[in-house]
């Protein structure tokens, strides 16, 4: 079968092998494939994402804790950055699960922000079946390998601050002013839910952010003040 030939490729290209095939067959379908394929025997992955995100957290903490002598808020920063939908989509994207994720047709043809946050709780159920399958260890060495190389140039290029104090620090310096945010938009069913957020400097709209909550939403749209990405006009 193509699906199968496509996770034997997956699993060859990041060099691990799962002893129950399932389990990495579950951690890369979506909700939404179930829809359409009631005939599939596996459950979506949600609960292994719930598992995942717990020994993402402990392995990243764990690491932060015994390489880096920073006070505790400050390694809380660093953790956050490491691990937010952005970097953890973008650690998906490069491994090639966006080629093994099973998805709704509807959904395969999104390729935005929903992709991004589709992939990175993709990557956190990888984690968690990684984990049933192999252990702690095998999650712990996957993540020195992909993700945690990634934490110089984040605490380099200050992507470890919080979006919002840094943009209402820059606001207030420049133009005396302090950021508002506003929900422009709600997009999809309750259980799936996103947001559109707009950050403001008094009437005006600077900038806007996507996320499947309010705060991430408005983190979304600090960054894209930040990074230059105004709105036109």
């Amino acid at each position: 079968m193509e699906q199968d030939s496509r996770f034997n490729a997956f699993e060859s290209d990041i060099g691990i092998s799962f002893r129950n095939k399932d389990l990495l067959h579950q951690a890369m379908t979506h909700r939404s494939f179930l829809n359409e394929n009631s005939e599939y025997s596996l459950d979506h992955n949600e609960r292994l994402e719930f598992l995942g995100d717990a020994v993402l957290e402990l392995v990243v903490t764990e690491y932060l804790y015994k390489d880096y002598p920073n006070p505790e808020g400050e390694l809380t920063s660093f953790r956050a950055a490491l691990v937010n939908s952005r970097s953890l989509a973008e650690r998906a994207e490069k491994l090639g699960m966006n080629d093994v994720i099973l998805l709704s047709r509807g959904e395969a043809k999104d390729t935005g922000r929903a992709r991004q946050y589709i992939l990175a709780n993709a990557f956190e159920a990888f984690l968690g079946a990684l984990y049933l399958d192999q252990g702690y260890e095998a999650v712990q060495a996957f993540l020195i390998k992909h993700l945690l190389p990634l934490l110089p140039d984040i605490i380099e290029t200050e992507r470890h601050r919080d979006p919002k104090s840094h943009y209402q620090e820059i606001a207030q310096e420049r133009y005396g002013i302090t950021p508002t945010y506003k929900v422009l938009e709600e997009i999809g069913p309750d259980h799936e839910k996103s947001f559109v957020v707009g950050i403001y400097l008094n009437s005006k709209l600077i900038a806007r952010g996507e996320g499947p909550s309010k705060q991430i939403a408005e983190e979304g749209a600090a960054r894209s003040a930040l990074e230059g990405k105004e709105e036109a006009g």
